[in-house]
């Protein structure tokens, strides 16, 4: 059965698009020629509110492409592990984990427009390279028209965006707290952001 409450509405979109903007590595799904379903983990950029990669001009994916444009994309990140004796001292049932995810169902469009092109590598690389350090990718600079022509670049339109955060918004009060308690404890990596998110998704939670 689909939880509901852990469904990030129109209302928080803004989120999902930070996520986005946010990751760099996620899953492609195809169908190939033979009608199997295929997975390609790969990076990725989000760019004007669209999933852009890019790769060879050859190969399976490409293959799988031209023949089935229809796609999903999906990107996930674990923020903290929940054990159940955060919340419980004997049963097993309240482990779990914290996570966000987003499956993108849509169209895959191979991109011919260098402009277009330069646009999506050079969000790209803004990702993988925030420091800089290179030149920047311009469609129009003798350097960068040979390759831009020889990579593949490809464009996902959504027809479906379905993001899940799931952050305990199925707790009440008291296992809620417990939670939020053991991750302050603990102190590993993400529990203090985890711990925030807690707070920002769980509809009733009280400061």
């Amino acid at each position: 059965m689909r939880r509901s409450e852990f469904e990030i509405g129109e209302e928080k979109i803004e989120d999902v698009e930070a996520f986005l903007r946010e990751m760099s590595f996620g899953f492609l799904g195809t169908i190939d020629e033979e009608g199997m379903p295929a997975i390609t983990p790969l990076n990725f950029a989000y760019v004007n509110q669209a999933i852009y990669f890019h790769g060879s001009r050859v190969g399976e994916k490409m293959r799988s492409i031209r023949e089935q444009r229809s796609v999903t994309f999906a990107v996930a990140k674990e923020f903290a592990v929940i054990p159940s004796y955060f919340s419980d001292p004997l049963l097993a049932c309240p482990a779990t984990s914290y996570f966000k995810s987003v499956r993108i169902d849509g169209q895959a469009v191979v991109v011919d427009d260098p402009n277009e092109k330069a646009l999506a590598l050079e969000g790209l690389m803004q990702k993988l390279q925030p420091e800089g350090g290179y030149k920047t990718i311009d469609a129009n600079d003798p350097d960068y028209v040979s390759r831009l022509k020889g990579v593949a670049v490809v464009r996902i339109d959504a027809r479906r965006t379905v993001a899940k955060f799931k952050f305990g918004q199925n707790l009440k009060d008291v296992p809620r707290q417990a939670v939020e308690e053991g991750l302050a404890q603990r102190g590993a990596q993400h529990d203090e952001e985890t711990i925030a998110l807690i707070r920002r998704y769980c509809p009733h939670h009280k400061e």
